[in-house]
């Protein structure tokens, strides 16, 4: 690599390039090298991460995967399934005349559009495409931390003991099993299709399996009854996938999964636990998040569009008028429709 020039990595095969992302002030488990095999070896998407390293020292990083699709078109995400991805930009006018650079590669790659998931600092002149919500909860001893919280999840976590729901952690494959079949469930519930089992034996084997994650699972009576998924980096965890038994729900299993998770990584020293994005309608989810004495914050995603050479609004798509259609589909072909269709949307 050529000293103090920007250029593009791929951090798949870049050596020790996950040593240099922890030197980062603000570090995200999104810019490993792990997550970067997960997305490509899912969907096939192709790593480009603009980068500098000066002296053994990451001094910029833009993370983006480029996604070509016959159907929705070829685009870069930064980065595609990711809550938060913030550019690491030491300087807002050196960036701004990295963006137009980039724009100029993505016209000459045919790129319909370029999104940003975060960077408000960086886009404070730019509308933003799509809102979010992100909590954050800073870890302390479990005293503290109970106290906390808000008094409807304290006796949704004591309603679960009493009830006798146990959590684990157990990182086993069957565990990642379990939780996709309760995957399957509650995306249904919701009216999507839910992600491909692939997607989530990727994440097994280049995440759990490299102690980057953990699978807790909620039982009774040797019946799960909820699970999570975490990932964690450096010091900052990430509650990335939910997902429960609906026929359970009112023994609050998820509470107990969640308090298991946070007083679990509270013990390993871990110092932020983010409860990652929530859609701005998703009032239920908000409270539930609320409730573990988060910080409330806002994530904005940018988005470019090469056709009007401009930065967008648009919907979020994850509502609308076809999850009825997907409420009402038998489990098998909504699968089969997860397979098809998340490639596509990144």
């Amino acid at each position: 690599m050529v000293q103090s020039k920007l250029q593009y990595i791929n951090p798949i095969i870049y050596k020790n390039w996950d040593d240099h992302i922890k030197t980062l002030k603000n570090t995200s488990f999104f810019y490993s090298s792990f997550w970067a095999k997960v997305l490509h070896q899912s969907y096939g998407y192709v790593p480009m991460y603009f980068a500098e390293i000066s002296k053994n020292r990451l001094n910029f990083l833009l993370p983006l995967m480029e996604i070509k699709s016959r159907i929705t078109g070829n685009r870069a995400v930064s980065l595609p399934f990711t809550d938060h991805c913030d550019p690491i930009i030491p300087d807002k006018s050196y960036f701004k005349n990295f963006l137009n650079d980039i724009v100029v590669f993505g016209e000459n790659g045919g790129w319909k559009y370029l999104e940003f998931r975060g960077g408000s600092e960086l886009f404070r002149d730019k509308n933003s495409s799509l809102q979010y919500y992100q909590h954050l909860l800073s870890l302390s001893d479990e005293k503290t931390l109970f106290a906390g919280l808000k008094s409807n999840t304290k006796r949704n976590i004591k309603k679960a003991e009493r009830e006798g729901v146990c959590v684990s952690i157990d990182n086993s494959s069957d565990a990642m099993d379990n939780f996709y079949a309760l995957n399957c469930i509650t995306r249904k519930k919701h009216g999507l299709p839910p992600q491909p089992k692939q997607f989530f034996k990727n994440i097994y084997e280049n995440i759990i399996k490299n102690n980057y994650g953990n699978i807790l699972i909620a039982k009774k009576d040797n019946r799960c009854l909820a699970a999570a998924i975490f990932f964690h980096f450096s010091k900052t965890v990430i509650y990335k996938y939910g997902a429960s038994d609906v026929k359970y729900l009112h023994l609050r299993a998820n509470n107990l999964v969640m308090w298991e998770a946070i007083k679990n990584y509270a013990l390993q020293n871990f110092d932020t636990f983010d409860f990652g994005k929530t859609e701005i309608s998703n009032e239920g989810l908000r409270r539930f998040k609320l409730g573990w004495g988060a910080e409330e914050k806002m994530i904005n995603y940018y988005k470019y569009d090469f056709s009007v050479k401009n930065f967008v609004n648009e919907k979020n798509k994850e509502s609308g008028w076809y999850n009825y259609f997907f409420k009402k589909m038998p489990l098998p072909i909504l699968k089969a429709a997860g397979n098809m269709l998340y490639k596509h949307v990144g």
